[in-house]
């Protein structure tokens, strides 16, 4: 099929121009240049991502209203449900927490899946959807903040904990959670952003280059990670009150308290997700930066590489955020157990945060600027 104008597409990454092919069932279209994934396509994906997102929309309704976690020591209980949980942290005055929380685990991704369920809804009845240019836009905009497996991961790194403390019950909203998760991500996993323009006819602007404006703002928000590392390691990130006494832990104290435990695997996971992959993702960021604005020009797909890699996995050091927020909002005992966050919690929040900031405003087409560009107006994307 003869590509037209409107097939053409520029790469998100290196800003290769390339005609895309018409795909397959299960094919995809990657840059000829970077091998950044240009489309994908999957047959009646449409009816796929409407019928997932109810599906989550629907698990998240049921997540809310019952008991999500359960806590007993001692003779004495206390449960929580998911909206309690936040409101316990507001009350106590953990009101960044607490805002933080509703944000990722429950207004974002619920706009995301309400915003496609809308806007393929649309399109099955053929109505033109209102505000479809402006709610593909959010959608996006909106997509790196939701970090619902994120919690889910947090919670079971919380309940591992808990048990050698107390006995743990878990209630409806747990397993409701779980369903939500697994429809959402499973939502996620059909929507293309090439389909989703040519459907609705959206028009994500083509951002013009600014080197000195991009290096400046990365090597500003990596300072930014950078010192709210030290006390985010250095600072208790919660007290653990027992019998009147309060009872500091780092981080580090508690993937150490974990490995003595026996918890190896979450031990490691913590310990991994952070402390390693929040300074590897520094040290990562710094040497890219360093690199485009020194205009080097060697190992050019090493660089796109390790950029994906820290873009992927940066979100997952806000476990131990998560962790933090679950166990303060069940073990809530008075001076028999209780726990609280350190200032850590909100030093690491800022960190993970910082970074993320950071692999955004740094612009991968910068690593190709000083490349010589031959013929690319044939440049055809690479199905697979």
């Amino acid at each position: 099929m003869p590509a037209t104008q409107h097939d053409l597409v520029n790469c998100h990454e290196c800003d290769w121009p390339s005609a895309l092919p018409e795909l397959a069932h299960n094919q995809n279209a990657h840059c000829p240049r970077c091998g950044y994934k240009l489309a994908a396509q999957k047959h009646n994906h449409e009816q796929a991502i409407v019928a997932l997102s109810l599906t989550a929309l629907i698990f998240l309704g049921f997540s809310l209203p019952f008991e999500f976690l359960s806590f007993s020591s001692q003779g004495l209980s206390q449960s929580m449900n998911l909206p309690g949980s936040i409101q316990i942290l507001a009350s106590r005055e953990y009101l960044s927490l607490a805002t933080l929380l509703l944000l990722v685990i429950f207004i974002l991704p619920a706009t995301i899946l309400l915003s496609l369920f809308y806007l393929y809804c649309c399109h099955l009845c053929k109505f033109s959807p209102w505000g479809a240019n402006r709610i593909a836009k959010l959608i996006y905009l909106f997509l790196p903040w939701s970090m619902v497996e994120i919690f889910l991961v947090g919670v079971t790194v919380s309940l591992i904990k808990i048990v050698s403390l107390a006995d743990v019950g878990l209630g409806p909203s747990f397993y409701s959670y779980i369903g939500f998760t697994v429809a959402t991500v499973a939502t996620l996993l059909y929507v293309d952003k090439q389909q989703l323009k040519t459907l609705f006819e959206v028009e994500f602007a083509h951002r013009p280059v600014q080197q000195e404006l991009s290096i400046q703002r990365t090597w500003a928000l990596l300072l930014t990670s950078l010192i709210l590392y030290i006390p985010a390691n250095v600072l208790p990130i919660m007290y653990t009150r027992t019998l009147g006494q309060d009872e500091p832990s780092t981080i580090m104290g508690g993937v150490i308290l974990l490995w003595e435990l026996g918890s190896y695997p979450i031990a490691a996971i913590i310990f991994i997700a952070s402390v390693v992959v929040p300074i590897a993702k520094l040290i990562i960021l710094c040497w890219l930066n360093y690199s485009v604005q020194k205009g080097l020009s060697r190992n050019r797909q090493k660089r796109i590489y390790w950029y994906r890699v820290t873009e992927f996995i940066g979100r997952w050091s806000m476990v131990d955020v998560f962790v933090v927020a679950i166990l303060v909002s069940l073990i809530q005992l008075g001076n028999i157990m209780s726990i609280y966050p350190g200032p850590a919690a909100m030093a690491f929040c800022g960190v993970v945060i910082a970074t993320m900031l950071a692999a955004m405003s740094f612009d991968t087409r910068l690593i190709w600027a000083n490349r010589h560009w031959s013929t690319i107006t044939s440049g055809a994307g690479k199905p697979v």
